[in-house]
């Protein structure tokens, strides 16, 4: 299951990576940003050019829910049924 956290952007423009979802990463260690209109992707230099196509859909739909949360339509599942749903993406 995807982890999901929030940040913010500094007045210099800084994005902070939460502790819990930097795991597995080193300092120093390089990222690719790719932006497609209000959607970035981080991905790991080393990673770069495995399933970024997978990683772009992800993103698309990840918009697309949060969008239809926003405007109230969504439904509440058990945690089993959330699971059952997010095995179909």
């Amino acid at each position: 299951m995807p982890d999901i956290s929030v940040t913010r952007m500094s007045s210099k423009g800084q994005i902070v990576i939460p502790s819990d979802m930097r795991a597995g990463f080193r300092e120093g260690e390089k990222f690719v940003v790719i932006r497609s209109g209000d959607k970035f992707i981080l991905k790991s230099v080393s990673d770069f050019g495995e399933n970024i196509g997978e990683d772009l859909r992800f993103a698309e739909r990840t918009e697309e829910a949060l969008k239809r949360y926003e405007k109230g339509r969504f439904k509440k599942v058990s945690g089993g049924e959330f699971l059952k749903e997010l095995e179909k993406w």
